[in-house]
């Protein structure tokens, strides 16, 4: 939370002014949310990635505006899908006492024992929507799957009790399932099929 990032407003408008924003080594951005009007900034690649990478794409953002300090979390981040970089970034200026709605990463610890015994590990939904305080956002959930056995999943009404804040998601929102191996669903296909013949 010491490293505070700062961020310059720019004119909007012009493609080519983003252009070369990002060419200089800038990510275009918006600041908007409490006691803010819609603000656009511009705010150094380098800087945001060391941050991410150090406290996590839900961290607690300390920005300079106008010589103003200002909290906030990334709503939204558009890429570049050839290059993986960072064309445009949604900043939400937060109030620290209050609750926010943020996408929480799920990491899937243990090995199952359905994926011991040959099935295939399948995680449909890599995040959970949470209410929480700003101070405290998780980096990730993590979910023991190691009772997982093939044929079974775990959904969000299985965590609910397991966490300290409220998950948004509705009950059969799937974390976690193990599908049969595929060599033994083709077997029991066949085996249906010569029964049938």
């Amino acid at each position: 939370m010491s490293t505070v990032l700062s961020v310059n407003k720019r004119e909007t408008g012009h493609r080519s002014t983003l252009t070369q924003l990002r060419k200089g080594g800038a990510i275009p951005a918006v600041i908007y949310g409490y006691k803010l009007d819609s603000t656009p900034v511009s705010i150094s690649a380098k800087e945001f990635r060391q941050f991410v990478q150090k406290n996590g794409r839900n961290g607690v953002i300390p920005v300079e505006l106008d010589g103003e300090r200002v909290n906030v979390v990334v709503s939204e981040v558009q890429k570049c899908a050839l290059k993986d970089e960072v064309n445009h970034v949604d900043l939400l200026a937060i109030n620290m006492s209050e609750t926010l709605e943020v996408d929480a990463a799920i990491t899937l610890t243990g090995e199952s024992v359905g994926v011991s015994e040959g099935g295939i590990l399948m995680q449909p939904n890599l995040e959970v929507k949470i209410k929480v305080k700003p101070t405290d956002i998780p980096d990730s959930i993590e979910i023991d799957i190691t009772k997982l056995a093939i044929g079974e999943s775990i959904m969000v009404a299985d965590i609910r009790d397991q966490v300290d804040f409220e998950i948004v998601n509705e009950d059969d929102h799937i974390i976690a399932t193990i599908l049969a191996p595929i060599a033994s669903v083709e077997e029991d296909q066949e085996a249906e099929e010569s029964v049938e013949s």
